[in-house]
């Protein structure tokens, strides 16, 4: 019942369509369309940005996280597009935090130097007296040695306190220099934890004088300067962060292979395969086009800033080079989703939607009626017809009328 009367309430306003059209002398709803038989391509169109496939990227330096510096910001950079050669000149970065770290070090140098001065001093101070009463501690077993030697002519007693006192003498002797073995053992650890000390720090300095170095950024091979985009989008550039998570000043392009990087809104991203052939148009060429192919797509979506769309990322490679192509131009895509034969077709806005039937107004002997269709896939300007009308048959394109009733919306299907 519901479909009879949407069908006889769409004739209904179609003929007061006419009605109210012919009163005002309006030719517009005379216009028809032919339902026709041949091949109908299906394309996705989208805004892209071209980018080189590989780029060399240019890296702040590779020591910040040994120096616990985690981040510093860009005070100076040149112009994106700049051309440079192998080693010129490309971006400084604030060295305030490493010429502190720097400044500190050599304090701690100096201190570090003059403790390991000090213990170097005291060692040889305390060594060379043991050395000293080693020398008098033999001179002193000689001289009890001696004395020992003519108590024979003595008394047993007096025999026997000399040889008692020659031994003390050899064995305070023996004492003395296995003492000064670990003393100079001693003094020797003492001395090798102070020099590990001056060694650490002075190493810690020589690396961060050559790191404060290093915040000078030149460029590791000829070619384009191009800024390098943030996980947000946004270009690294003058007074951009660099960190030691994202070491990424700026890249080099390989130009001789280009992408178009592009995005898929949710709803067409199905139609999309890696592999398909697009047409890729330049923005600032216009009369230039360039064949590419869909080499990458992504299986995750994405919102895009400031909106509720989801997109879908998708590289397209150009299948030729040329050198008016540059990073961040602007790309018009083209993507062939689809190649339809033999099929009927009609432009678009020759069928209608009622709620959820589409249809087609046709003038046939009866007057004015509405058939309805099942549609395919369209295009920019043609839908395909599967069912409801034949090859060459006329239908009326009625422009849309304020006149019509508001329980039955006219709409063209796009």
């Amino acid at each position: 019942m519901n479909r009879k009367y949407l069908l006889a309430a769409g004739i209904l306003a179609a003929i007061t369509i006419l009605y109210f059209s012919l009163q005002t002398g309006d030719e517009s709803i005379e216009a028809t369309a032919k339902v026709v038989r041949g091949n109908l391509s299906v394309s996705v169109k989208t805004t892209g940005e071209l980018r080189a496939k590989e780029s060399e990227k240019i890296l702040g330096p590779p020591g910040m996280r040994k120096a616990n510096i985690w981040q510093t910001n860009i005070t100076d950079m040149v112009d994106e597009g700049t051309i440079v050669d192998s080693g010129e000149y490309i971006a400084t970065l604030d060295r305030t935090e490493v010429a502190d770290k720097l400044k500190n070090l050599a304090s701690e140098l100096d201190k570090s130097e003059s403790q390991f001065t000090a213990q170097k001093l005291d060692t040889s101070i305390a060594l060379r007296e043991v050395r000293n009463n080693l020398v008098n501690l033999q001179y002193a077993v000689e001289e009890k040695k001696l004395v020992y030697d003519q108590s024979k002519y003595e008394a047993p007693a007096v025999q026997r306190q000399a040889q008692i006192d020659m031994e003390k003498a050899a064995r305070e002797y023996a004492q003395t220099v296995e003492n000064l073995k670990l003393k100079v053992e001693q003094a020797e650890a003492k001395t090798n934890e102070v020099w590990a000390t001056y060694s650490q720090i002075k190493n810690n300095f020589e690396f961060t004088q050559m790191l404060l170095g290093k915040f000078t950024i030149n460029a590791p091979k000829s070619g384009m300067v191009i800024y390098h985009r943030d996980w947000d989008g946004k270009k690294i550039q003058i007074g951009s962060r660099v960190s030691t998570w994202n070491p990424i000043v700026a890249t080099l392009p390989d130009l001789t292979t280009m992408v178009s990087v592009t995005y898929v809104n949710e709803v067409d991203i199905s139609k999309i395969k890696q592999g398909q052939a697009v047409d890729i148009g330049i923005d600032a060429f216009p009369d230039h086009t360039f064949p590419g192919i869909i080499t990458q797509v992504a299986n995750v979506g994405e919102q895009m800033p400031n909106t509720d769309a989801k997109v879908f990322e998708v590289v397209i490679q150009l299948n030729e080079s040329d050198s008016i192509l540059r990073p961040a131009m602007t790309t018009s895509n083209d993507i062939d989703v689809a190649n339809h034969e033999n099929v009927l077709y009609l432009p678009i806005e020759a069928v209608y939607s009622f709620d959820d039937m589409k249809a087609v107004y046709v003038d046939g002997l009866g007057g004015l009626s509405i058939k309805e269709v099942t549609t395919g896939e369209s295009n920019d300007n043609f839908i395909i017809i599967t069912s409801g009308v034949s090859e060459n048959e006329e239908v009326l394109i009625i422009p849309s009328s304020e006149n019509v009733s508001d329980t039955i919306k006219l709409e063209s299907t796009i």
